[in-house]
């Protein structure tokens, strides 16, 4: 891995100068990338697919070094999974970046167009939001998504990566600024903050003027931190509190394989059901198999008194663990009256992030839809699917759980704003 080019770690001293100097590299490199062609972007993406495979060696070595003092540290398995590449995770990123680099280009739309009685002719026109700062912990894989999702959209990126995944950061952002190097765009387009004192954390939340937009990506302490620190617009993601709700008319066997597949298939990442509900109606005959797949898959079952009643194994459940995102192999279940009670747990407890519905009813489904107030609503499906990729976005930057635009998953169009253009033939204004 080549890192010449990086910015190296500066001593503590000169920290201000090194985000001073990050960031008006940044701002110029986003003022040409603006300007750069679909073509160009594909390109560079598409070099930085192959530059990552070509890396591979590299790249894993470097996470190796990051998951040995991880475990040094007493991470957590559950968080050693969000940090661990191996080579399948690997040509997984390299294959988002090819999937971005398929996308449709998101800058120079037009949204909107219409001309007044006037005969002055307006219209709409998506740009880049300019230069954009990510702050991310632990998955290195968000390094690859936010860069391309960044070069894509037309913006410069300053990433800030978790000290945890410091060293396999530092080698996908070299393959990432080896794409845009091989097609002559300005490699600092997509630079990494070269530095894991969280000093740096608070320096990019006063960059107004040079950084657009910051978006944070990790837990509630960080994005807390984020929204009461930052002189600069933020997109919010949130916690991922989600809850998988088994309707009374819920079809068993599809309960059955969504239920398990929306807890276990990664308990790590925010798409992860953290609380299951399920009809009274239904719960003694539903919920015994279900319980059974999960403590079998290795998953700790914590339940309110009813949940108790047909498994007497399960832990009993608290106030605290309705609240909880445990990002573990751990489900707080809970039964509910019916789906007045299941909407008004979810209202009470979410974090607006991602629910489903289990059911054959479609009344019951579009009611769901309707009165759930996430990100994303689903119904029949697991709720693991809350992912930029699963929405044929390539990647994703973030879940964005707050109520302005963007909300959901951030992708390349998310990551714009738009102008307006307006054409003339002499008009002034009476």
């Amino acid at each position: 891995m080549t890192t010449e080019t990086l910015i190296r770690t500066p001593p503590a001293t000169d920290l201000a100068a090194t985000m001073a100097e990050i960031g008006r590299r940044a701002r110029e490199a986003a003022a040409a990338l603006a300007l750069a062609s679909p073509d160009a972007k594909t390109s560079a993406l598409r070099a930085a697919a192959a530059a990552v495979r070509a890396q591979a060696n590299a790249i894993l070595a470097a996470n190796a070094e990051d998951l040995a003092e991880a475990k040094h540290a007493g991470i957590g398995d559950a968080l050693l999974d969000r940090l661990a590449l191996d080579p399948k995770r690997l040509d997984a990123v390299a294959r988002g970046l090819d999937d971005i680099a398929a996308l449709p280009d998101p800058i120079g739309r037009t949204l909107a167009e219409w001309t007044r009685p006037n005969g002055l002719h307006i219209s709409r026109v998506s740009v880049p939001l300019g230069v954009i700062g990510i702050i991310y912990e632990s998955r290195p894989n968000v390094t690859a998504d936010a860069g391309g999702l960044a070069l894509k959209s037309g913006n410069a990126a300053i990433l800030r990566g978790g000290s945890e995944s410091f060293h396999s950061s530092r080698a996908l952002v070299a393959a990432l600024r080896a794409g845009l190097r091989a097609v002559e765009l300005p490699q600092d387009a997509i630079q990494l903050v070269p530095t894991r004192d969280r000093a740096a954390v608070g320096l990019m939340l006063t960059m107004s003027g040079v950084i657009d937009v910051i978006v944070p990506r990790g837990g509630a302490s960080l994005i807390e931190r984020v929204q009461r620190e930052s002189r600069i617009p933020v997109i919010a993601h949130l916690e991922g509190l989600c809850h998988t709700y088994i309707h009374r008319e819920a079809d068993p066997a599809k309960a059955r394989a969504i239920v398990l597949n929306a807890k276990m298939r990664r308990v790590s990442i925010c798409g992860a059901t953290e609380t299951l509900l399920v009809d009274r109606a239904v719960a003694a005959a539903i919920l015994p198999p279900i319980l059974a797949d999960l403590r079998a898959a290795g998953c700790e079952l914590r339940g309110d008194p009813e949940v108790l009643a047909i498994d007497p194994g399960a832990v009993p459940a608290t106030e605290q663990d309705w609240r909880t995102e445990y990002l573990d192999a751990i489900l707080a279940v809970h039964v509910v009256g019916g789906i007045d009670e299941a909407i008004a747990h979810i209202a009470r407890y979410g974090s607006h992030h991602t629910d489903a519905i289990v059911t054959e009813d479609s009344g019951a489904a579009e009611r769901f839809l309707a009165e759930i107030d996430s990100a994303i609503v689903l119904v029949n499906a697991s709720t693991q699917f809350a992912d930029g990729g699963e929405f044929g976005m390539g990647a994703e930057i973030g879940i964005s759980t707050q109520r302005l635009p963007p909300r959901g998953p951030v992708g390349a169009a998310e990551l714009t704003t738009y102008k307006y253009l307006v054409r003339g033939t002499g008009q002034v204004r009476p």
